[in-house]
C-alpha cells in the first residue's frame, strides 16, 4: 500500500511550525522587554523626573542643567571625557580592524586559534580588577615592566599617572580590557564575506592591502559602525577607571576627573540627586545623538 500525503495536511503541518516558531520568538522578545522596561526605560524615566525637578518634587524647568553645568568642575569634566573619547575611539577602530584582518590572515590554525583565545582572556575580568591590575602594572616600584617604564622617564607611580598621561593611561585599560572581544566579533564578520568575492577580488591581482582596503573593510562599514556607537556610550560614561586611580594616588588623579564622576560627588557628597540626574540626562542625549548621526551617515539599516 502507497501512503500519499496531501497537500492540505503538508500546509497544516507547515502552519503549525510557523506558529509554534512564532510563539517561541515572542516568547523571548516578550522576555527583554521586560527587562529593557524594568532596568532601562524606567529608570531612565526616573532620573528625568528628577533631572526637571527640585527636592521638594517641584518642576524646575532646565535649573538643575543650568546649575550643574555652573560648577567649576563640569566643564574640564567634558574636556576630560571628549580627549578620552578621541583616543578610544581611534585606537579601537584602528587596532581592533588591524589585528582582525591579520588574525583572519592567519585562518582556522591552532595560531589563530591560540590568538582568539588570548585576546578574549582580558574581557574576563571585571572592570574594576582590570584597574587593579593595570594600578600594579604602572607602579615602577613594583611593576615587572618597571624597566620599560624607566626607560620612558617614569621612575615614581606619580610621573605615571599624572593629569596630562590619564586620557592614554584610560585607553590602554579600556582597550586591554575590551577589545578582544571585538576583535573576535570582527573577526566572525570577515568569515561572512563571501568567498566568491574574496576570489574575484584575488583573481582581479589585489594584493593582501587592497583587498582589506578596498573589499574587507567597506563590507565592515556597519560592524565597525555597531562598534563605535557602543565604545562611544560606554566611553562617555568613564568612571571605575579614574575613581580607582584617584583613591590608589591619593587625590592625584582627582576625583572629579570625569562627568560619572561628578554625578557621584552631587548625588553622595553634596546630596544634590536632581543635579546628579540632570548631568546623567546629559550623557543621555548626547550618547543617543551621536548614535543617531552614526546611524544616519552610515546607512545603517540600509537593506543590502
Amino acid at each position: 500500500m502507497t501512503l500519499t500525503h496531501s497537500p492540505a495536511g503538508s500546509a497544516t503541518r507547515r502552519r503549525r511550525g510557523t506558529a509554534r516558531q512564532s510563539r517561541a520568538g515572542m516568547a523571548f522578545v516578550a522576555a527583554y522587554a521586560v527587562l529593557l522596561v524594568a532596568f532601562g526605560v524606567l529608570p531612565t524615566a526616573y532620573a528625568v523626573y528628577f533631572a526637571f525637578t527640585d527636592a521638594g518634587g517641584k518642576v524646575t524647568g532646565f535649573a538643575n542643567f543650568v546649575t550643574a553645568g555652573q560648577d567649576f568642575r563640569f566643564l574640564d569634566a567634558v574636556s576630560h571625557v571628549a580627549v578620552y573619547l578621541v583616543f578610544w575611539l581611534l585606537s579601537l577602530v584602528v587596532f581592533v580592524v588591524a589585528l582582525a584582518l591579520l588574525l583572519h590572515r592567519l585562518g582556522s590554525g591552532s595560531a589563530g586559534k591560540a590568538l582568539r583565545f588570548l585576546y578574549y582572556i582580558p574581557g574576563a575580568l571585571a572592570g574594576a580588577a582590570s584597574v587593579l591590575v593595570w594600578l600594579f602594572m604602572l607602579d615602577p616600584t613594583v611593576s615587572p615592566v618597571s624597566s620599560l617604564l624607566g626607560a620612558l622617564g617614569f621612575h615614581t607611580f606619580g610621573e605615571v599617572i599624572a593629569p596630562g598621561n590619564l586620557p592614554v593611561l584610560f585607553t590602554v585599560i579600556a582597550f586591554w580590557t575590551g577589545a578582544g572581544g571585538w576583535i573576535v566579533v570582527m573577526y566572525g564578520a570577515l568569515n561572512n564575506i563571501p568567498t566568491d568575492v574574496m576570489e574575484a577580488a584575488r583573481i582581479d591581482g589585489a594584493g593582501a592591502w587592497q583587498t582589506a582596503w578596498h573589499v574587507q573593510i567597506p563590507m565592515l562599514r556597519k560592524w565597525i559602525v555597531y562598534m563605535v556607537i557602543l565604545a562611544f556610550a560606554g566611553g562617555a560614561q568613564l568612571f571605575v577607571e579614574p575613581q580607582l586611580l584617584s583613591l590608589a594616588s591619593v587625590g592625584v588623579a582627582g576625583r572629579d576627573y570625569s562627568l560619572n564622576q561628578l554625578t557621584y560627588d552631587f548625588a553622595f557628597q553634596m546630596n544634590n540627586v536632581n543635579g546628579a540626574a540632570a548631568v546623567s540626562v546629559e550623557l543621555l542625549v548626547v550618547s543617543v545623538s551621536a548614535a543617531a548621526v552614526f546611524v544616519a551617515r552610515s546607512g545603517f539599516f540600509d537593506a543590502e
